[in-house]
């Protein structure tokens, strides 16, 4: 027989809205619709009882690299995430020579085919140098379509998402590709006009690679990117909430025009996420961390982030004052559903494995559960 465990007396963060003093029931690794009558009870009087997190663009942490890391310090960085409530976590890689790379999805289509990861995200080298941010120039390439479909057949039906400057020669044709196989295209480091991203998004681009950075500003005569991904409800955009990546009023204006069901929090973490300051390599370009702040050693561009998703919410409803609601959907139904696996996760709902967050009333991490184990104990009682 499955453990059966009650988790009672938090807010709990529904798709239907909030229920004061609800009660999450969860027999084995699932959550259930009813428990045993001697079934434990854990009293989470004053908290709160949310999904557990769902990250689609994750670079690493807790000092492991998933582009270049062993496989045992790619387990060691999804740990680190899992202990800020990410329980199911995309893992990206980084422009690297397409041997390289190829080699790094073979490793990490092993550990998604375990259930450790949810799958793997290219971010390049088919990206512009224009808007290169932290990739090395000269690995960069046109995204030939050959050449993606060399990546895809490479993670063995594990590739989930691959980032594309569009605009560049083979850019439509390798969206098609991609929306052929099941793959989302995502438009990003992209100096792509409105125009040429429009084409894109007809063609099947579905998300927008953390929406604002690594493209052309929005303009008023030229509207560029940011605007053709705003408006079309294709396109869910990802944002980095951690303070330094966006402005708060950024933040407002993409929940403003995406609505909050096209809108998925991201952290783009590296290495150094969960880990500290210090010194790091981001493929092939060194990193310095500094005050929880990554850039390029050489250029000082923003290197990904050190984020952890509880940060992100916690920033969301204390900082940029959305709706609770709204930010869970950004951290879990969001993405899930993007993901293909809404029906796994992403809600608290009967059927769906029990993977959860406790939150204090602050909003501060307080307890993690992965298919029914905890990853984190609130120790409650």
């Amino acid at each position: 027989m499955a453990t059966s465990n009650v988790l009672a007396g938090a807010r709990v963060v529904l798709p239907t809205g909030i229920v004061d003093g609800g009660r999450v029931i969860v027999e084995g690794t699932r959550i259930a619709g009813a428990s045993a009558e001697d079934a434990p009870v854990a009293d989470l009087s004053g908290h709160w009882l949310v999904p557990g997190f769902v990250d689609l663009h994750n670079h690493g942490g807790g000092g492991a690299s998933f582009t270049s890391g062993t496989a045992e310090e790619v387990l060691r960085g999804v740990h680190t995430h899992r202990l800020h409530g990410t329980t199911t976590v995309v893992a990206s890689t980084v422009t690297g020579e397409m041997d390289v790379l190829a080699q790094r999805a073979g490793l990490l289509s092993e550990l998604a085919e375990q259930g450790d990861i949810a799958g793997i995200h290219f971010e390049g080298p088919f990206i512009s140098p224009c808007r290169k941010g932290a990739h090395s120039e000269e690995l960069l390439r046109d995204p030939d379509p050959a050449e993606v479909r060399k990546l895809i057949d490479a993670a063995r039906g594990r590739a989930k998402m691959v980032t594309l400057a569009t605009e560049l020669p083979g850019g439509i044709d390798s969206v098609r590709l991609l929306a052929e196989h099941g793959v989302i295209a995502a438009i990003g480091h992209t100096d792509a006009t409105y125009e040429q991203t429009v084409e894109a998004i007809d063609a099947g681009a579905t998300v927008a690679t953390h929406l604002f950075n690594a493209m052309p500003a929005l303009g008023h005569r030229t509207p560029g990117p940011i605007a053709a991904l705003l408006e079309d409800e294709r396109i869910t955009v990802e944002l980095i909430n951690d303070g330094t990546h966006l402005h708060p009023a950024a933040l407002q204006l993409a929940f403003h025009h995406a609505g909050a069901g096209r809108v998925a929090f991201i952290t783009d973490a590296m290495d150094a996420a969960g880990f500290g300051d210090g010194r790091y390599l981001l493929g092939p370009l060194e990193v310095e961390v500094s005050e929880g702040v990554a850039r390029l050693v050489e250029g000082g561009s923003i290197a990904g982030s050190t984020l952890t998703l509880d940060r992100a919410l916690q920033r969301a409803v204390t900082v940029d004052g959305l709706p609770i609601e709204d930010a869970v959907a950004a951290l879990s139904a969001n993405p899930a559903r993007l993901l293909g696996v809404y029906d796994q996760v992403g809600s608290l709902e009967p059927g769906k494995d029990a993977d959860l967050v406790v939150l204090d009333a602050e909003f501060t991490l307080k307890g993690v559960m992965r298919k029914g184990e905890w990853v984190v104990d609130p120790q409650l009682g």
